[in-house]
C-alpha cells in the first residue's frame, strides 16, 4: 500500500471508475507544465494533502469506503483535519482505554513504556554518531541518558491521583517520569546537534517547535507532524481512540495517544532521516527561506524530504519484540497492537520498540 503525498498547489484529485487521476496544472510562475498522474485506487492507503488541492466527492467516497483516510496539511506541515471512514466496530476496547486512562497506575504504565523505549532509542542514535568521532560532549550526552534510563527502572509503578488538580503532574510517579524525559531530552539535542557535519555544524543549538528558528528545526517539526498523522491512522486501524492517550495528557484536538507512541519512533524515522539529508548534502541552505525567525523548506525540498521519510517508512528491520522482518510503518501499528493487546489482558506489560 502506498501514501500518496499531493504537494503541487490548484491540483484535483478524482476518480474514474478504479483509479485515482491526479491532475497537475501548468504554473507559469515556475514554468512548471500541466500534468496528469494515475494510481490505482486500490493501492492508496492514505492520502496527504499540503495546501490547496480539491478532491472531488467520488475521490473521497471512494478512499474512505477502503478506509483510505485523508490528511489535510498546511502547504508548510501544519495539521488541519482528517477525514477517515466509520470508527472501528471495537467498542470494547476504547471502554478500557478510557478507564486505564482514568487509572493513575495503568497510565503509569504505558506512560514508563513510551519513555524508556524513547531513551533508549535517542541513546542509540548518538552511540551510533560518536562511533566515528572522538567527541566526549557527544559520549557524555549519551551517559547522561543512559543514567537517566536507570532512574526510569527505579521509579515504583504504581501511582496516584494528582493530590492538586491544578497540577497534575505535582506528587505523581508519572510527574517524576517526564521529569527524567525533560533532563534526557535536553542531554539528547545536545548530542544530536553535535551529530551535523561540515555547513550544518553548529546551526542546530536546541530544540524550538513553535517557530522553529533554524532549517533543522523546521526539518524535525515537518517530520514530527507527518509521523503524527502515520500514528493516528495506525490508532484507528487497531480501534484507538487516538485522542486518548497516557503519557501526553488529554486535550481537546490533541492525539494523545498517537504523540505517546511515536515517542518511541522519533530518532529511528524522523531524526535519522534529518541527519542523513543534511550530512549527505542532499539539502543546503538555500533550500530553506526564513521569515520573521521562522524557517521553512522550499517546495523543492518539501518533496524531497517526503520521499526519504517514506523510504524509511518502508525500510524493513527485524522487529525486537515479533523476531521477524517488518517496515518501520508496519512497525506502528504493531506498537500500537500491542499495546491494545496488554489493555485487553492478553500480555502482562507494554512490549516496547527498541532499535539496535
Amino acid at each position: 500500500m502506498t501514501v500518496l503525498y499531493i504537494t503541487e498547489q490548484n491540483a484535483t484529485l478524482r476518480l474514474d471508475a478504479e483509479t485515482l487521476i491526479l491532475k497537475i496544472p501548468s504554473d507559469p510562475v515556475t514554468g512548471r507544465e500541466a500534468q496528469k498522474k494515475r494510481m490505482p485506487l486500490s493501492k492508496v492507503s492514505q492520502v496527504v494533502v499540503l495546501g490547496n488541492t480539491t478532491l472531488t466527492t467520488p475521490a473521497i467516497k471512494a478512499l474512505v469506503e477502503q478506509r483510505s483516510d485523508i490528511c489535510y496539511l498546511t502547504a508548510y506541515g501544519k495539521f488541519v483535519s482528517r477525514i477517515t471512514g466509520d470508527d472501528h466496530k471495537h467498542a470494547q476496547l476504547r471502554l478500557i482505554q478510557c478507564r486505564a486512562h482514568d487509572d493513575p497506575t495503568a497510565r503509569l504504565h504505558v506512560a514508563l513504556a513510551c519513555v524508556r523505549a524513547k531513551l533508549h532509542n535517542q541513546r542509540t542514535l548518538l552511540l551510533r554518531g560518536s562511533r566515528t568521532r572522538e567527541d566526549e560532549t557527544l559520549a557524555g550526552c549519551a551517559d547522561m541518558i543512559g543514567r537517566m534510563i536507570e532512574q526510569v527502572d527505579l521509579l515504583p509503578r504504581d501511582d496516584i491521583h494528582p493530590l492538586n488538580p491544578q497540577r497534575p503532574q505535582e506528587g505523581t510517579i508519572l510527574g517524576s517520569l517526564m521529569g527524567l524525559e525533560g533532563s534526557a531530552a535536553a542531554a539528547y539535542f545536545q548530542g544530536y546537534g553535535r551529530l551535523f557535519t561540515g555547513q550544518w555544524r553548529g546551526v542546530f543549538t536546541g530544540r524550538h517547535k513553535r517557530p522553529p528558528t533554524d532549517p533543522i528545526n523546521a526539518l524535525l517539526s515537518y517530520g514530527y507532524t507527518l509521523l503524527t498523522s502515520q500514528a493516528v491512522a495506525a490508532a484507528h486501524i487497531v480501534g484507538f481512540d487516538p485522542y486518548i492517550g497516557y503519557l501526553h495528557s488529554t486535550q481537546y484536538g490533541k492525539p494523545a495517544l498517537a504523540l505517546d507512541v511515536i515517542e518511541m519512533f522519533r530518532a529511528p524515522i524522523v531524526d535519522s532521516v534529518v541527519l542523513s539529508l543534511l550530512n549527505n548534502r542532499m539539502l543546503r541552505p538555500e533550500d530553506f527561506e526564513e521569515t520573521l525567525g521562522t524557517w521553512r523548506m522550499t517546495d523543492a525540498a518539501r518533496r524531497l524530504f517526503l520521499q526519504k521519510f517514506e523510504e524509511r517508512l518502508n525500510e524493513e528491520m527485524m522487529h525486537p519484540v515479533l523476531q521477524k522482518k517488518t517496515t518501520y510503518r508496519r512497525a506502528l501499528e504493531i506498537q500500537m497492537r500491542l499495546i491494545s493487546r496488554w489493555l485487553l489482558g492478553e500480555l502482562k506489560r507494554v512490549r516496547e520498540f527498541y532499535v539496535r
